[in-house]
């Protein structure tokens, strides 16, 4: 059963891989069927500069997260509540501000990076093609005073 919820969530990914760009070649298409070259000058440039938006975003995240160390949080509790399936890995690092620790071997799905605190409390998520499915929180034992 999970692996064919795996075969279909990544058929959803490569399904969305698709989709974005034949849905700007037919804006493109459509802008010059009703407004010629200028609506295909005011799409295309629509075009670059949500592309450009997109490129800025993870930049600003990635340089954010060059500060911190790979796999720290500053409270694995919080970041295990605000974590919601179908989160893509950017929102991930930016909500934490750093990159996880892969956990998985590298270019193999489902890919799992854990983030850790100060208190040695984690939380190790589960990505398949860059979607958050599952992830965990573990908080070692506190001794008793």
């Amino acid at each position: 059963m999970r692996a064919l919820r795996l075969r279909c969530e990544n058929s959803a990914m490569n399904f969305q891989k698709i989709i974005v760009p034949v849905a700007g070649l037919a804006a493109i298409v459509l802008a010059y069927r009703y407004y010629g070259w200028p609506g295909v000058a005011a799409v295309a440039t629509a075009l670059v500069m949500w592309l450009l938006l997109h490129f800025t975003r993870v930049m600003q995240v990635l340089k954010r997260a060059t500060n911190r160390p790979i796999g720290y949080v500053d409270s694995a509790v919080m970041l295990n509540a605000k974590l919601k399936p179908g989160m893509t890995l950017l929102h991930v690092i930016a909500m934490t501000r750093a990159l996880g620790e892969l956990q998985s071997a590298k270019d193999e799905q489902p890919e799992l990076f854990r983030w850790t605190d100060g208190t040695q409390s984690h939380v190790t998520c589960t990505f398949v093609g860059g979607k958050l499915t599952q992830h965990a929180l573990f908080r070692p034992d506190q001794p008793s005073s």
